[in-house]
């Protein structure tokens, strides 16, 4: 039985695009309270399937597919700039596919203008007019208004036209920093696009006995099936350690390990391995928001996309990119590895020295490096302590020397020191699990 919290994200979920939400029409329609309803929005709101303008209300939208995450859809522009809708509501579900900066002569304008485009623009009225004929929004900059039948326009063709005080300069800065953001999480490999699902995977009814398990283990040769209700819901996990000294005829229920742990479609790959390798988990149940089965990753999945990953070419670029793409060996061996890297504008905190969260990153990446001279594998970074940090102006090359002090089957203890024309400016100490390739 579903709860109320998820009766009302079906409820939503079943609405038509475009339409209105208000925490007190999902109230009276559902029979819940206030409090309830408002929780339930602001969680489909995080899923990305509604989304809340100010002045206007909360709309259902268009939930977007992974493949087209680099288009945004009016209601999120108007959140990007901080914008006023004049007119055409009903649009602002619709996505854009590119955007038109209108800073030339109106014919020469109107030949980059198509439908589904954004037109910005000043406060030039035959633009906003002829770029909604033309099937296009309109943004206007400078916090300007336009006419009332401008406005009656874009409500008959159900195009937005949306006022903003930035300037066109600082309007296309702001659209292209938020494409290029979610560039960079469509990169994140999640959970979704490498589980196992429900349908090819196998699992237990929570009525089934210990005999089963066995027919199961012969037919697929693994050892770990989730156990679910009969809606599918994740009630335990079962292994061959759970089974042992059991009569055949013992119920399911009774061995398994009841509340376990499980990861979401939209969870990325390296936490998914992180938890795997921390709490010693060969396979994660995959759940959906009311805990229902979807699939099951194992650790060969995990591992697999995470060499996968690394051979990926890259879209959008992170601060971890900038500071390994800085990084230069001087000496790789296993001996004496030595690295040196640049200190970048990027790479510095407000006074101009080196962050101290790169400087992590540096440590990082150099035991990583010097990791992979030993072992085919990845690290998952289980404590680090910088017990000594300099400042280090802008520009400066400095060198990082890691030192390896222990290495074990499935652990490593590594000294790293950081120097500065030759002072030591930086020393940390690192404790990492070891994820090694199948």
């Amino acid at each position: 039985m579903a709860t109320k919290h998820e009766q009302i994200l079906q409820y939503i979920d079943s609405l038509p695009i475009g339409e209105k939400i208000s925490v007190r029409q999902i109230a009276k329609e559902l029979n819940v309270s206030e409090g309830t309803a408002y929780r339930a929005i602001k969680d489909a709101e995080n899923k990305g399937y509604v989304s809340t303008i100010e002045r206007v209300g909360t709309i259902r939208i268009e939930r977007k597919k992974k493949e087209n995450i680099e288009k945004l859809t009016f209601a999120e522009v108007v959140n990007i700039v901080d914008g006023q809708v004049l007119g055409g509501r009903e649009g602002l579900h619709k996505t854009l596919n590119k955007f038109v900066i209108g800073a030339m002569k109106l014919d020469a304008m109107m030949r980059y203008t198509e439908a589904g485009n954004l037109l910005i623009v000043g406060n030039r009225v035959n633009a906003h007019e002829l770029a909604l004929e033309a099937g296009a929004a309109v943004l206007i900059t400078g916090g300007f208004d336009t006419e009332e039948w401008v406005k009656k326009l874009a409500d008959d063709l159900k195009l937005p036209i949306i006022s903003t005080s930035y300037d066109t300069f600082t309007v296309a800065t702001m659209i292209n920093r938020a494409i290029y953001d979610q560039l960079i999480k469509k990169e994140i490999v999640l959970v979704e696009d490498i589980l196992t699902p429900v349908s090819e995977a196998v699992s237990l009814q929570l009525t089934d006995t210990i005999e089963k398990w066995h027919e199961c283990n012969d037919q697929t040769h693994h050892s770990r099936f989730p156990v679910v209700d009969q809606h599918m819901k994740v009630h335990g996990m079962v292994t061959s350690k759970d089974i042992i000294g059991y009569d055949l005829s013992t119920p399911i229920e009774k061995v398994m390990t009841k509340n376990p742990m499980t990861v979401h479609g939209k969870t990325s790959v390296a936490s998914s391995a992180h938890m795997m390798v921390w709490e010693g988990i060969e396979v994660l149940p995959v759940v959906d928001d009311y805990h229902r089965l979807e699939g099951i990753i194992s650790r060969q999945d995990v591992l697999k996309a995470l060499q996968m990953i690394q051979r990926q070419p890259q879209v959008g670029e992170t601060i971890d990119d900038i500071v390994t793409n800085q990084f230069m060996d001087v000496q790789e061996t296993k001996e004496a590895p030595v690295y040196r890297c640049e200190v970048t504008p990027q790479m510095t905190n407000y006074m101009g020295t080196i962050s101290y969260g790169v400087f992590t990153t540096i440590v990082t990446e150099a035991a990583n490096r010097v990791l992979r001279l030993y072992k085919k594998g990845d690290l998952v970074i289980e404590n680090i302590t910088v017990y000594f940090i300099k400042p280090v102006q802008i520009e400066s090359i400095i060198e990082i020397r890691p030192k390896l002090l222990e290495l074990g089957r499935k652990f490593a203890k590594l000294d790293v020191e950081v120097y500065n024309a030759g002072v030591v400016v930086g020393k940390a100490m690192m404790m990492a699990q070891l994820l090694e390739r199948v």
